[in-house]
């Protein structure tokens, strides 16, 4: 008979090793010819991207040798960090931030751009010309902003600007015929998310752009992945309608034209532009596309005939992610589902067939210990509704775990949220008939969760926690109006989501009112902070991940992609510092009520370690339990195994040293001031 075991002490075949271990990072498929090519962000070798080629007959080796990294830092995010184009590969190095240059059969890159302070992405090959167009951000200037551009760059790696004058650039792509070039740009103090300009010109005969045009977009609609379609339509994503779906332009001059004749109801198209390279949609030949779409907060897949809109899903029990290659008869896309972690595969797009190319992870864990998320929306403030992912926690070989029925709306009262959980006598200790839970909430802030296999939330549940993924206001998915919520009102309503979805599972029975914790990072970790702060007394203890503590600093000391970002989500700065002020956590530390553990890496150039090194100082004066856990040579977000390792055991242990349980193997212990 299996054992009955309190909550969090569970053995769990999930180790923070495999999560790390096992667990590479798929990104940016393409094709070139009959070869597949891809990234692969690979822990075990300090978080290094290396990029992969598969040939026709299955071979599969990797193309960039160490020490390179295929990694760009143009909006310190990246993306868009390689191009191959009939044999030859173009890259950016990360250590360096030149383009190299590795032809077929060549085994040791060659640097193409010179040694200098210019960052370059989005790259793509303008076959007519024999050049590269590229995003250049130029640092030469110290002291001063960036400057980013469009650059034509030859063979020689000399680079000439071709368009310039607006703060950003991004998704330069060449027409079929090699005559036009299509971007989209746009100014501070916008996002990406938040309105672009769609613009395309022509090549003059010295591959200048004249007589450039504005097809689409403006301060209110956000255009994302343009493109062009076989035939030389202009094909991209837009929110025009509230949603962004798909369109196309026959010229610059045209009405525009859905690409889908009925597109699914609440659905989008398109993803915030966080970096550069993502694609929601890709043309299988002359006369149809395939296309990913989110809905309910669920990624789908289908075929689209280009020539009469109409549409049919592409059903292979996968979530696409945010890249998607096709030919004639296949599409190559990253995709996941909530029991099977990210796969490279190939989709027939005739037959469905899928073919695995590569796994992300090869650990197999029994379906039997993986918790499977639940989509659940529930009532917020001001009458709203707002959406999370709900996991169980699931170990089979642990009996004893509260079994409740679904999540029905009418079980959440507010007012009933201050009752604690019953507890009962369980394997000799007492117990807590609903488990602890962890709510998360993710980057950005304009970001989503997923439903996808997650190891991470999985090292959590199979211990014995409830966790849940919160879509709080501002995320990305659920249209322009639900990611409009959080302009002028970060730090209310994403701490008002957080309070009520802990508050909603713990009125139905799924959490223990007297053990929620939330974490989260970077902006996840400014929501931690914040909720903590500006809401004590729901939450017994928290973890912030490279989290905004002082909003001010962020402001004044941040990369040029977000130093406006902030206007938009409080007010512009400084004319509204005084707000700043109160919604920053740093100086709310007298409101905090309990633990807290922080995880920062040392060369964090997006949010600086100051920020979580002056609040962990203000908690340790405050005299509240607290640890700090800074790591050297990691960024903005974990790379390193060892990190991923050190991170999940030490927040395992910082929750078994506040909630008084011996968790399961051995753990080395991190040092809590004031426990």
């Amino acid at each position: 008979m299996n054992p009955t075991l309190p909550y969090g002490t569970w053995p769990s075949p999930i180790s923070a090793a495999s999560v790390a271990a096992q667990s590479l990072r798929l990104s940016a498929v393409t094709i070139d010819g009959d070869d597949i090519y891809w990234l692969e962000g690979r822990p075990a070798e300090g978080g290094r991207n290396v990029l992969v080629r598969r040939t026709p007959d299955g071979a599969t080796c990797d193309v960039t040798p160490a020490p390179f990294n295929v990694r760009t830092r143009v909006h310190e995010y990246g993306g868009g960090a390689y191009l191959v184009d009939r044999g030859t590969v173009w890259f950016s190095n990360f250590a360096d931030q030149r383009l190299y240059r590795l032809d077929a059969g060549q085994v040791a890159p060659e640097a193409l751009t010179p040694e200098g302070a210019w960052f370059y992405a989005d790259v793509c090959f303008d076959r007519a010309r024999r050049r590269l167009i590229a995003v250049r951000e130029d640092h030469t200037v110290a002291g001063q902003e960036a400057v980013t551009t469009l650059v034509a760059i030859d063979a020689g790696g000399q680079a000439r600007i071709l368009a310039q004058g607006r703060d950003f650039y991004s998704t330069p792509r060449i027409s079929p015929d090699g005559s036009a070039l299509v971007w989209i740009c746009w100014d501070h103090p916008q996002m990406p998310w938040d309105g672009t300009e769609l613009w395309v010109a022509r090549f003059d005969d010295a591959g200048d752009l004249r007589a450039p045009a504005r097809v689409a977009g403006g301060p209110k609609e956000s255009i994302y992945q343009p493109g062009w379609s076989p035939d030389g339509a202009i094909v991209f994503a837009s929110d025009r309608s509230g949603w962004w779906q798909l369109y196309r332009a026959d010229t610059p001059q045209a009405t525009l034209r859905p690409l889908l004749a009925t597109a699914p109801a609440e659905s989008e198209f398109g993803r915030p532009q966080w970096t550069f390279g993502t694609v929601t949609w890709a043309f299988a030949g002359e006369s149809r596309a395939v296309v990913s779409f989110t809905r309910k907060g669920a990624w789908q897949l289908a075929v689209v005939d280009a020539r009469t809109g109409v549409h049919r899903a592409l059903d292979v029990g996968l979530d696409p992610q945010e890249w998607i290659a096709a030919t004639a008869r296949h599409a190559f896309v990253i995709a996941a589902s909530p029991q099977r972690a990210a796969v490279l595969v190939r989709l027939g797009l005739d037959d469905g067939s899928v073919a695995v190319i590569k796994e992300s992870s090869e650990a197999r864990f029994d379906e039997n210990v993986l918790s499977v998320p639940d989509a659940i929306e529930f009532p917020t403030a001001s009458g709203r509704t707002a959406h999370a992912f709900y996991y169980a926690p699931r170990n089979a070989a642990v009996e004893g775990q509260s079994e409740t029925g679904g999540l029905k709306a009418s079980g959440y009262q507010p007012a009933t949220v201050a009752e604690r959980a019953s507890t009962t006598q369980v394997g000799g200790s007492l117990q807590a008939s609903a488990p602890p839970l962890i709510a998360i909430g993710h980057g950005g802030p304009t970001a989503s969760a997923s439903r996808a296999l997650d190891p991470r939330i999985q090292f959590w549940t199979s211990r014995g926690f409830a966790v849940v993924d919160v879509n709080y206001g501002g995320s990305a998915g659920y249209g322009r109006d639900y990611r409009e919520r959080l302009r002028g009102e970060w730090g209310h309503v994403d701490v008002d989501d957080m309070v009520h979805a802990v508050q909603y599972l713990a009125g139905s029975g799924r959490a223990d009112p007297g053990r929620l914790v939330i974490r989260g990072g970077s902006a996840g970790g400014y929501t931690t902070l914040a909720a903590l702060t500006f809401r004590p007394g729901v939450f017994k203890g928290g973890a912030s991940y490279y989290g905004v503590s002082d909003l001010e600093a962020l402001a004044r000391d941040t990369h040029k992609f977000e130093a406006r970002y902030l206007d938009s989500l409080v007010g512009p700065y400084p004319a509204a510092a005084d707000e700043y002020r109160r919604r920053s956590p740093i100086h709310a530390t007298d409101r905090l009520a309990c633990a807290l553990i922080f995880f920062q890496g040392l060369e964090d150039r997006v949010v600086p370690p100051n920020q979580s090194e002056q609040m962990a100082e203000a908690v340790r004066r405050k005299g509240l339990p607290v640890a700090y856990v800074a790591f050297a040579g990691e960024q903005h977000g974990f790379r390193k195994a060892e990190t991923i390792v050190r991170s999940l055991e030490a927040e395992l242990y910082f929750y078994s040293a506040i909630f008084g349980f011996t968790p399961a193997g051995t753990i080395a212990p991190v040092e809590i001031d004031n426990l």
